[in-house]
């Protein structure tokens, strides 16, 4: 439906004003210039109060003089609303539209989140939205958010949903999501290597950190499960004291517990002692017969043949006379102990050393009766620990009765073993990232493992509030910082300020620059390669074209000029500044460890968030 349509439908309604919901920052803007062109002979007597509005607001915020939306929002009496838009020209339309200026506002779902503005009307176009993966359906929380913004308080006794039509609207969908429950909270905890410094540097140890992770609202899922194991654990260990108070008995819940992990631990014994020779010699040949070592086959042990790969129960393997051959491991005769090259032009030297010293370097194969004694043995200290869980003072009339009782009570302790595993095993979930971060910070310097202590590198580290702070610590270790000027140092804090994806246009950029950007490449790459070892999930790429566009505005260029010259929406590169200043001015702080970085920073950060950056 054409914007000039909508908006005219709803004033015959009385439904005015109206937030107008479409997918992206694209179609909002071309809405409100179409909306604008098509109202612009309409009697309006708020077109003059508009303009002195702008002219007001203007003298405090002459960045966005002439801005290209101007005429739309003057004469049309609508504007559009987007992240895309310079935070001043976003302000003023929000002060407009609080002050019953503006009939609509074009604008993208995530404006419902975070601005309230007065509407009687919101408008769903589509039920989808645009984001960085591509596109996706509204959550019901999104769809709420945006539907709680119809209304004005102190004016409308209700508030209006309108959903128009278009080729790609899904009433349906929408009605199901109006109707559904809200999505569920998610927390922003995460284990981050400031969030462990900070949190170690307070507590002093891991077991506190790790207490405090449990509690935290990240794991409230896995917290009602640990909390139903305990609750069994204890009904089964309450149950173990009950039946030993009621026998008489002065026995300790751990000779019960005792006696089940001795159990288990003897019956996996004899799981893994074979019972039979052949069975305890196919698991010789699973081990030995690997690829590289000549075997015989058959029990003449003639036939030579040398292992190229290993299936499950079988070896594909060369023989003397060139042909590939493929038979299982019970006609393996014997194996030999050398290790050879498995490329089928060196095989004729392997075949020729097993032949002159073929006896002198076969493997020994394991007797029966040796394995089974090893195993043995260790039963038998195992039988005799548990002889020794029924104390020696208990009357040999007692004894019987007692072991009887060990053994009645072993269900409950089995269970009461399974689910410290359990809980042990979920907590080991939470608390893992962070371990993972602390063998990663340990690696670098900046945390003790062992002692469960922060360096005195790692306390500066823990005061940097941005977004990548390894690679900046690092950067300031290795003093990377020392020989550059404002415009590089802006580039490279932009560099991983940015978002990997985002797209700052293809603005040159100096060679200096480009070697510095390489450089910190390597660093990168070996924060990766540790995070990569320890199972953290790798830096992302920095990005060259946000270091370009902050180089550029270190230089001194034009704020229209740079909005030209990248094309990149006036948002995107507010937001983008915005978030180096601040990253430079984190690191201005760190005037007591790192004085000439910090001065640099200092003094970069106030070129960068000059107007229109804020």
């Amino acid at each position: 439906m054409p914007p000039a349509n909508l908006l005219a439908a709803l004033g015959s309604y009385n439904l005015l004003p109206a937030i107008i919901f479409l997918p992206t920052r694209r179609r909002c803007d071309e809405a409100a210039s179409e909306a604008a062109l098509s109202r612009r002979t309409l009697k309006d007597d708020r077109r003059e109060a508009r303009r002195d509005f702008m002219r007001t607001f203007v003298e405090e915020n002459p960045e966005i003089r002439k801005h290209r939306h101007w005429d739309t929002i003057v004469r049309g009496g609508v504007a559009s609303h987007h992240a895309g838009h310079l935070p001043a020209w976003k302000l003023v339309i929000e002060k407009m539209m609080s002050a019953g200026l503006l009939d609509a506002i074009f604008a993208t779902a995530t404006v419902a989140a975070g601005v309230d503005f007065p509407a009687r009307t919101v408008v769903i176009t589509v039920a989808d939205r645009r984001s960085n993966r591509g596109w996706e359906s509204l959550t019901a929380s999104e769809l709420q958010q945006m539907t709680g913004r119809a209304g004005r308080r102190g004016k409308d006794r209700v508030g209006f949903i309108v959903t128009a039509p278009g080729p790609h609207q899904n009433p349906q969908r929408i009605a199901e999501l109006l109707n559904a429950k809200p999505d569920d909270l998610e927390s922003q905890f995460r284990a981050t290597y400031t969030a462990l410094l900070n949190l170690l540097d307070a507590f002093k140890s891991f077991a506190q950190v790790r207490a405090i992770a449990e509690r935290s609202f990240a794991y409230r899922n896995l917290l009602p499960r640990i909390h139903e194991l305990e609750r069994q654990r204890d009904e089964n260990r309450l149950h173990i004291r009950e039946r030993l108070q009621t026998d008489g008995l002065e026995l300790s819940i751990n000779s019960v517990l005792g006696l089940e992990r001795l159990a288990s631990a003897r019956a996996r014994l004899l799981e893994g002692t074979p019972h039979t020779r052949r069975e305890m010699r196919q698991r010789w040949l699973n081990k030995v017969a690997q690829p590289g070592r000549v075997v015989a086959i058959g029990r003449s042990g003639r036939r030579l043949a040398l292992v190229i790969t290993r299936t499950h129960d079988g070896v594909t393997a060369l023989r003397e006379d060139g042909r590939f051959s493929s038979f299982p491991l019970a006609r393996v005769g014997r194996v030999f102990a050398p290790t050879f090259s498995t490329r089928p032009e060196r095989a004729e030297e392997a075949f020729d050393e097993i032949h002159d010293r073929g006896d002198q370097l076969a493997l020994p194969q394991p007797k029966l009766r040796d394995a089974q004694s090893g195993e043995q043995d260790s039963i038998k200290l195992i039988n005799d620990a548990i002889d020794s869980l029924t104390p020696p003072e208990i009357k040999d009339d007692d004894r019987e009765r007692v072991v009887q009782l060990l053994w009645s009570l072993q269900s409950e302790a089995a269970e009461i073993e399974k689910a410290n595993r359990q809980i042990e095993s979920l907590r080991t979930e939470i608390w893992e990232p962070f371990q993972r971060c602390a063998r990663v910070l340990d690696h670098f310097g900046y945390l003790d493992f062992g002692n469960e202590k922060v360096t005195e590198r790692g306390k500066w580290l823990a005061d940097l509030r941005v977004d990548r702070p390894l690679l900046i610590g690092e950067a300031l270790q290795r003093n990377l910082f020392a020989p550059l000027d404002t415009t590089q140092a802006a580039a490279l804090i932009a560099a991983l300020a940015a978002d990997e994806d985002r797209d700052y246009g293809e603005l040159e950029l100096d060679d200096s620059i480009v070697s510095l950007l390489v450089k910190f490449e390597e660093i990168s790459f070996e924060v990766s390669t540790e995070e990569w070892k320890q199972g953290i999930e790798a830096t992302p790429e920095i990005n060259f074209s946000a270091a370009a566009a902050a180089a550029h505005w270190a230089s001194g260029i034009d704020w229209k000029e740079l909005v030209q010259e990248t094309r990149a929406e006036e948002g995107d590169l507010v937001r983008l500044l915005s978030r180096t200043g601040e990253a430079l001015l984190q690191i201005a702080g760190l005037r007591g460890t790192h004085a000439q970085a910090a001065e640099l920073a200092g003094k970069t950060a106030e070129i960068i968030l000059r107007e229109p950056i804020r």
